[in-house]
């Protein structure tokens, strides 16, 4: 009982986990500035949050006071953060909240945490390429060009009254096209993949701010009154119970700044870089979203926002001279969701490799291509899952699975800077988080509390995913962990 307890809990050494990471011959390239990780972070961030779920929270929640739901959520996330932040300049590894955890919390937090991000990253990637599905065969369809109904959708969906049924179609073609196209991308190196992620996010947040300038013309003031509209009499319905349900609702809308930190083991200054990254990425997305969401409501009454294009909406209530937007607006949500499915599987990727690197996966994961040097095996085998999900599950289902497994790592990674304070005060901190344990504490508070809130289905899938994980550590991982054979 004792060998297995101190198995479980065993921890990597801070020194000897940067030292490792300094010294590994063949290993990952560093490349990456601070433009590229803001870049990244902003690529990863801005997607379906802001051109979806801002009509649904303003129609059904919190009204024009969507904007103080915007800054209440970013509080939260900023908290998160600012603790990722402290992790990512101590321990510049890749791997983020996996590396993190182990070298605080113990092996078993650490496999627990990294199996879950393995779920975040996989389905959150299906997800949005299931979305980018969506609107590429809108694009298409407006010059006339259509692909079969039997090779655009997903051949079986599922709803609460019905259960599972099949949709008549074989298979979601573009979804696994885009998943494709960024796999060859990630293989053929980091740097090409981190200037192709510039590109687009330009052209997403020009996009953006071109709905924000030309809209600022058309706002109707008496869309704003009330600003807070009445509480219907029902917890998150309007008034200030429904701007913090529309904050946990479009706390979602930033998932994705974490997975900045699973290329710091790619960055040329992480010490520095990483912070900046993570923190000016969250900013910027923060004050795009509530300008965002300020022209939105100002030029549709928030009560016809919920609609699956708001922003396409809100462009035709402005009228004629707004019209020209309509096709930007397609091509910025093209771009944005590419970007998020690109920054996804990368970090995923990263994720496969650094577990393998420890031993709790198969060498077969971090083997590192000798021309690209990118982890090519990790890339091939994140394209096949994510490509699989995409394109045979409904976007309904794979939602569901994406927020649990981000707060349940933003949690622990707040309670690690808590205890790291602790038990190693000597560690250089290039940045440290301010007002410890009260953000921290806070951070974990915050993303604990929106977790109780899931759906109960999500907490069994959760469960379902986790045993199946336990199974793969038990059988595999606790036996061939480095650690062990030290």
């Amino acid at each position: 009982m004792k060998t297995m307890k101190h198995q479980l809990f065993r921890k990597k050494d801070i020194t000897t986990l940067l030292q490792d990471s300094l010294q590994e011959k063949g290993g990952l390239k560093r490349t990456l500035t601070t433009g590229h990780l803001v870049a990244l972070g902003i690529g990863a961030i801005i997607g379906t949050g802001i051109f979806v779920l801002t009509g649904t929270a303003a129609a059904n929640y919190a009204g024009p006071a969507l904007t103080i739901s915007f800054i209440i959520s970013a509080l939260g996330c900023a908290m998160a953060g600012l603790c990722y932040a402290e992790f990512a300049s101590m321990i510049p590894v890749a791997g983020s909240a996996y590396s993190y955890s182990y070298s605080t919390l113990g092996e078993f937090f650490a496999w627990f945490i990294g199996w879950d991000l393995i779920l975040e990253y996989l389905f959150t990637a299906g997800t949005v390429a299931v979305g980018w599905s969506g609107y590429f065969v809108s694009f298409l369809d407006d010059f006339g060009i259509h692909i079969p109904q039997n090779l655009r959708m997903a051949p079986f969906d599922h709803t609460s009254a019905d259960g599972w049924f099949t949709t008549g179609s074989i298979i979601n073609f573009p979804a696994m096209f885009i998943v494709a196209i960024m796999s060859v991308l990630l293989i053929r190196g980091i740097s090409q993949s981190a200037t192709l992620n510039n590109i687009i996010v330009v052209v997403k947040v020009v996009v953006i701010l071109l709905f924000i300038g030309f809209g600022l013309s058309y706002i109707d003031t008496s869309n704003w009154s009330p600003y807070i509209p009445q509480n219907t009499g029902e917890f998150g319905h309007f008034g200030w119970s429904g701007i913090f349900r529309g904050a946990a609702v479009i706390f979602f809308a930033y998932i994705g700044f974490d997975a900045v930190s699973t290329t710091a083991q790619e960055a040329k200054d992480p010490q520095k870089d990483m912070p900046k990254g993570i923190l000016i990425s969250l900013l910027v997305c923060t004050i795009l979203y509530i300008a965002v969401t300020a022209v939105l409501t100002g030029i549709t009454h928030y009560s016809e926002l919920s609609v699956p294009a708001p922003i396409a909406l809100a462009i035709d209530k402005g009228g004629e001279g707004l019209h020209w937007l309509r096709m930007p607006i397609k091509i910025g949500a093209i771009a944005g969701l590419s970007s998020v499915i690109l920054v996804m599987m990368l970090a995923q990727s990263r994720i496969f490799y650094t577990i393998s690197r420890d031993g709790l996966l198969p060498k077969f994961f971090s083997k590192v291509h000798t021309r690209f040097n990118t982890p090519h095996n990790s890339t091939i085998v994140t394209s096949i899952a994510v490509g699989l999900i995409a394109g045979l599950l409904p976007i309904n289902i794979l939602g569901e699975l994406v927020s649990i497994g981000t707060l349940m790592a933003f949690t622990l990674v707040c309670i690690s800077i808590v205890i790291l304070r602790k038990t190693r005060p000597d560690v250089n901190r290039p940045f440290k988080t301010p007002w410890v344990p009260l953000v921290p504490i806070l951070g974990a508070l915050i993303c604990l509390s929106q977790m109780v809130a899931l759906p109960l289905d999500t907490w069994l899938r959760l469960i379902i995913w986790m045993l199946i994980g336990f199974v793969i550590y038990f059988a595999y991982g606790i036996k061939h962990s480095k650690l062990n054979k030290k």
